[in-house]
């Protein structure tokens, strides 16, 4: 019977680019940026890469199709390459399939990078036409990501009898919490920090989203080396070794689109993939083990039910616990701990290994002493990541849990 992924694999090295609208820059520029950092923190040779996975979504406006530009980018010389792509989880896909690789023996030291480039594209959103695929695109043509996110909150209002004066507070407490964090991380493309009042004053998007629950659009990169526990020693035998958990993935079958069993207020795949990462990484109890998460805050509506769909608020729960400040900075499961989606924007090629990165950094002894106290995470164990790709009611999940071994 299949064991799983739990500490077969290790980091060895993360590096993250500045997040913003960089005009100067290329998406190769941005990828050759978070992969020169990845590989000094790993302490190897690029000679000693034996394999990459390259996450990109939106290749027409981008770099390309296919792998070849990362290998051009980054001189890669004629090393095996593959492409991801799986909505907002690319990133995380390109991740899994390293760890995979390296786990099934295949090979001792593989890069997984992920980068978008969405400025340049001219959108204020993310480019629209038919990147869902044609009958989505024929079903729902004048559908926008507001509008059907903003459908959870009346949702779950309904379901657990809350008032939307109250979801509404609630959530601009989750907007407000970011940006706060997000404040303090140099990476981050929005650093002001908002207020609470502005929050719920700003111009209405789709009832009860405001501007400032919806994330922007952004350029940017992140980068993983991952290898062996065993070979991650030897290179840093001084250091913790940094391991990867679990990994879990959930798409929708579609039965939420055609069927009448989902109440419209959670995530079906998120709560799957959260279950079944949860039970490879032998955890029992999240709200205690979990030490701090990235989750997939495209709308502030989405990380709110997401808290209960990875099973850390219980059901009916989230407005309490984010209310109280559990998911703040100093709260006991800080949530967005570097801003977010909400202030790095999604490049949706690399918000999955961005997130990792924001654990990883707090996780690693080397990384960790680099961190101002106030963004310090006190006693970090484990670190959580969740992206959410597609519409409420047709996407995909993916949960990474990583730690120390």
């Amino acid at each position: 019977m299949a064991k799983g992924i739990r500490d077969k694999v290790a980091i060895l090295g993360m590096g993250c680019c500045r997040f913003g609208e960089r005009w100067e820059s290329t998406a190769e520029d941005l990828a050759v940026e978070a992969f020169a950092e990845a590989l000094a923190d790993a302490k190897i040779e690029k000679k000693q890469i034996e394999a990459s996975y390259f996450g990109t979504h939106f290749d027409e406006v981008n770099v390309g199709k296919a792998a070849v530009p990362l290998q051009n980018a980054l001189k890669l010389q004629y090393t095996p390459a593959t492409r991801t792509e799986n909505y907002c989880a690319t990133a995380t896909e390109a991740f899994r399939a390293a760890c995979y690789s390296v786990a099934a023996g295949v090979y001792d030291i593989v890069l997984a990078l992920g980068v978008e480039k969405l400025k340049d594209t001219g959108y204020g959103g993310l480019p629209g036409g038919a990147g869902m695929g044609v009958q989505a695109f024929m079903m729902g043509p004048n559908a926008t990501a507001p509008g059907l996110f903003a459908q959870l909150a009346t949702a779950y209002g309904k379901r657990w009898g809350i008032p939307m004066e109250k979801i509404k507070e609630a959530i601009a407490h989750v907007s407000w919490k970011s940006h706060a964090n997000g404040t303090l991380n140099p990476k981050a493309h929005l650093r002001n920090a908002v207020s609470m009042e502005q929050i719920m004053a700003a111009p209405m998007i789709a009832y009860p989203l405001g501007l400032f629950d919806c994330c922007g659009v952004s350029d940017g990169s992140a980068a993983a080396i991952v290898t062996t526990p065993e070979i991650a020693k030897s290179i840093k035998p001084n250091q913790d070794v940094i391991t990867v958990k679990a990994l879990g993935v959930s798409v929708s079958s579609g039965e939420e689109m055609w069927g009448n069993t989902w109440d419209g207020c959670h995530f079906v795949t998120t709560r799957k993939a959260a279950t079944m990462a949860y039970e490879e990484a032998g955890i029992k109890n999240p709200r205690e083990e979990i030490s701090m998460m990235e989750v997939h805050d495209c709308f502030s509506i989405t990380e709110f039910v997401t808290m209960e769909d990875i099973h850390i608020s219980p059901k009916g729960g989230a407005y309490d616990d984010v209310m109280g400040g559990f998911f703040d900075l100093n709260g006991q499961v800080p949530c967005q701990i570097d801003g977010g989606l909400k202030c790095f924007g999604h490049p949706i090629g690399s918000s999955g290994l961005r997130m990792i990165y924001a654990m990883y950094e707090q996780l690693s002894e080397d990384r960790a002493s680099t961190i101002p106290p106030e963004r310090k995470i006190k006693n970090a164990r484990l670190g959580l990541t969740h992206n959410l790709g597609g519409m409420p009611h047709s996407n995909i999940a993916a949960i990474a849990i990583v730690g120390r071994k």
